[in-house]
């Protein structure tokens, strides 16, 4: 149940920043990682396959500065679609309170 509503929200906040923006932009996979590393130094930490085969990064710089969220089509096209700053990562929430 918490992932489905994490994913959702999530969704949600792709999609509005993305519309923001106007226009994606997106280029190759491996040009948009050499740029957010060479300009940000961020290198992916998290990832997982759309259901229509996309695949979903996140980068951060591994000091909390900044973060990326990327989507990369099975063609190899990635588009950014969110970006900030003060990436913090969360710690395991126990679903059963026996644990």
């Amino acid at each position: 149940m918490w992932k489905t509503l994490a994913l959702g929200v999530g969704f949600a906040l792709v999609a509005s920043t993305a519309m923001a923006q106007g226009q994606p932009q997106c280029n190759e996979r491996d040009n948009v990682l050499a740029l957010l590393a060479k300009k940000y130094q961020e290198t992916p930490v998290a990832g997982g396959v759309t259901n229509t085969g996309g695949l979903v990064e996140v980068l951060t710089d591994h000091k909390g500065g900044t973060w990326t969220i990327i989507v990369t089509t099975p063609q190899g096209m990635s588009c950014l679609v969110a970006a900030g700053e003060g990436w913090r990562n969360m710690e395991k929430i126990a679903l059963d309170p026996e644990a």
